[in-house]
Order: structure tokens, then sequence, then C-alpha cells
């Protein structure tokens, strides 16, 4: 098992409303640069959509679920036909997206279950649960040029250096993907 957390993010680190539908004041800064860095498998995910598991928190499942299903590209099929978990406390219904289940039992002991590749798209407080507990291998993220100043990090405070390697690097449009992996534990 391992996971692999992918994010838009700004340069400096904030992560919360990248299209705008939290009606923040910095909201909607990745579409600003054009549509390069978002369509598509930009995460390089591949295979493990096929073969692993995606990790959502209850909002980004039902954000997800409201716009995954209507499209019929490619890549749209391929998220759909993937399997899905959702850590939920209080939804009992994922029904609407295709392939989804509710967690069983708590999150961290859920994915330290998991045999297959988990994949954690947005869902920030599981991206959290999971830092706290050291369980996540990889990030691959797409960095937008906007320093938006206020929302919600990525990267919390934390009380010791998390170090990362970066394996790949690639200019889309006006964003930078790339994927960081942790050294030695």
């Amino acid at each position: 098992m391992s996971v692999t957390v992918i994010a838009f993010t700004t340069l400096d680190g904030i992560v919360s409303d990248p299209d705008g539908r939290g009606g923040t004041p910095g909201g909607g800064w990745m579409f600003r640069h054009g549509p390069e860095a978002v369509g598509g498998d930009k995460f390089r995910l591949g295979a493990a959509l096929d073969e692993g598991v995606m990790l959502l928190g209850r909002t980004t499942w039902e954000q997800f679920a409201q716009l995954w299903p209507g499209r019929d590209d490619a890549f749209a099929a391929r998220m759909n036909a993937a399997a899905k978990l959702v850590a939920t406390r209080t939804r009992t219904d994922v029904s609407a997206w295709a392939n989804s289940q509710v967690m069983d039992g708590g999150l961290v002991d859920a994915v330290k279950r998991e045999r297959r590749e988990v994949i954690v798209a947005g869902s920030l407080s599981v991206v959290h649960a999971l830092m706290a507990e050291d369980l996540v291998d990889e990030y691959r993220l797409i960095t937008f040029p906007t320093v938006v100043g206020t929302g919600d990090r990525l990267f919390p405070e934390a009380d010791a250096p998390l170090h990362l390697e970066c394996v790949s690097a690639e200019q889309l449009g006006q964003a930078v993907f790339a994927c960081y992996r942790r050294t030695a534990r």
C-alpha cells in the first residue's frame, strides 16, 4: 500500500477554493491561467486509477459526484470507473457516483488495511490526518503562479520538518506539475 496526495496549490501553499465555488476573495485561482494545467490526467495517475482506490472526504466526494458523472471524455470515464472510498461520519448513501463506498472504520486504520494504492484528492482534513500519522508517501502537486495570502494550506505548521525528494517536474502552461516522494523514514 502507498498513499499519494494530489493537489492544486498556489505558490504560497494555499489549496482552498481553487475553482471559486467557495466564494473566497482569492478563490478561482486555478482557472486564471488557462486550461492547460487542469484538463485530463495532469497528475499522471494512469493505472493507479484502474488498480488503486481514490480516498475522498465527504465534501470533496459531494463536489466530485456532481461534476464527474456528467462528463464523457476518456479521463472522466477513468475517474467514474475508479474505486472510491468516502471518509464520512454523516453520509451513508454514496450511490450518486459509481463505485463509491463509505469507508469502514476509522480513517487511519482503514488506510493501513488497504492493499491498493490510495490516491487522496482534495479532502484536506483527510490529508492532514494521514500526514499526522506519517502515512503519505508521495505528493503530486500542480502549482499555479498565484499568491493568495490567506486560506487553507496543504502543509500545516509542524513540530518537525518533512523531507521530500523531487522526482519530476514539468511546466503545464503557466503552472508546474511536480512529484515529491518521502525520503527514507
